[in-house]
């Protein structure tokens, strides 16, 4: 049946029109926080659409746990997401001081609305546990040390999680190419009800994965609420307070000590001439004697050679002559076929 209002008020399907026209333009907003006054005031109006949306389905009893899906209209299809979206804005809230309340209402709303889901046989999942942190009794998963990983419950959640992800691209590709023919009433009631179908399934799929994020940050909230209460107690006995170490060296022996020195280098106390004075005078050492520097052999040759000449050895005499008069007619390199130049 299709549900109305009663006179002077807005009708059902105009609320929730409200409220999906006002989350399509907050996940499609630039603004760049979420807590900006203009964001924020969507936020309620939404809230109050799909509130007074609910409050009207409640009264009206479109939805029964003792029908199928089958027997409900097409056109009453989509008020079954009033619950997720209700879900999807309570999430958007940024009051810090009732985030922890914000969380455990949307997990109520996406949680009513996947057990309404699975009364009429949409979608084949897992219910989560009414509470954060409940295990499920039928779980056939065996216990095990809970300081150890699950590596299999966290294979599990991998897969479904990879497969959530395929149906949800999936249904986005159908929803998108369905909506223009159904947004200008040119769809029949077999297409109207594929569409809201379709988009309650992507809705199960956002709703798992809201819940699942909720779920963990709630175990940090209240981890963190507790550490706030917990009363101040003794922290166990004060240590008495220790006498600063004085620094000391660290050497193999007092010998190595007297020849290394203390590990860093020390200012000289003398120069190297200062010493050596020192050491004269105690009679260590002497004074040594200046001894000539000896000529090279080169030097000395030349000498002997002038010496010669001076002294007319005809015999020097006449072999630099020859020489001279070699080195006249012969240049230098002269027979030289060695390296055949």
């Amino acid at each position: 049946m299709m549900a109305e209002a009663g006179a002077g008020g807005p009708r059902l399907a105009e609320l929730l029109a409200l409220g999906r026209r006002l989350w399509d333009e907050l996940e499609a907003s630039t603004e760049p926080s979420s807590g900006a006054s203009a964001v924020q005031d969507k936020v309620r109006q939404g809230l109050d659409a799909l509130q007074r949306a609910t409050a009207m389905v409640a009264q009206l009893e479109l939805f029964s746990e003792n029908e199928e899906l089958e027997e409900v209209a097409s056109a009453d299809l989509k008020f079954m997401l009033l619950p997720a979206l209700l879900g999807g804005l309570t999430l958007k809230q940024v009051d810090l001081s009732r985030r922890r309340e914000h969380l455990e209402s949307a997990r109520e709303h996406f949680l009513r609305f996947l057990k309404l889901c699975r009364n009429y046989g949409l979608g084949s999942f897992q219910l989560p546990p009414s509470t954060p942190g409940e295990e499920k009794a039928e779980s056939p998963l065996p216990p095990q040390d809970p300081t150890q990983p699950n590596l299999l419950a966290m294979a599990m959640s991998r897969t479904a999680k990879i497969e959530r992800y395929k149906q949800k691209k999936e249904l986005e590709n159908k929803l998108a190419s369905m909506s223009s023919s159904v947004e200008s009433g040119t769809a029949d009631e077999d297409q109207i009800r594929e569409f809201y179908i379709l988009q309650i399934q992507k809705w199960i799929n956002t709703s798992l994965e809201e819940i699942e994020s909720i779920d963990q940050e709630l175990v940090i909230l209240r981890s963190r609420d507790a550490a706030r209460q917990a009363p101040a107690g003794p922290r166990g006995p004060s240590r008495p307070a220790r006498t600063p170490l004085k620094p000391f060296i660290l050497t193999r022996d007092a010998a190595q000590a007297r020849v290394f020195g203390a590990g860093y280098p020390g200012l000289p106390t003398m120069t190297v001439d200062d010493w050596y004075e020192q050491r004269r005078k105690q009679g260590i050492v002497s004074t040594p004697q200046r001894v000539p520097a000896a000529a090279s052999d080169e030097e000395l040759q030349k000498q002997q050679q002038e010496a010669k000449e001076e002294e007319d050895d005809e015999e020097a005499l006449r072999k630099a002559r020859d020489w001279d008069d070699w080195k006249d007619t012969h240049p230098r390199g002269y027979g030289n076929r060695h390296n055949m130049g």
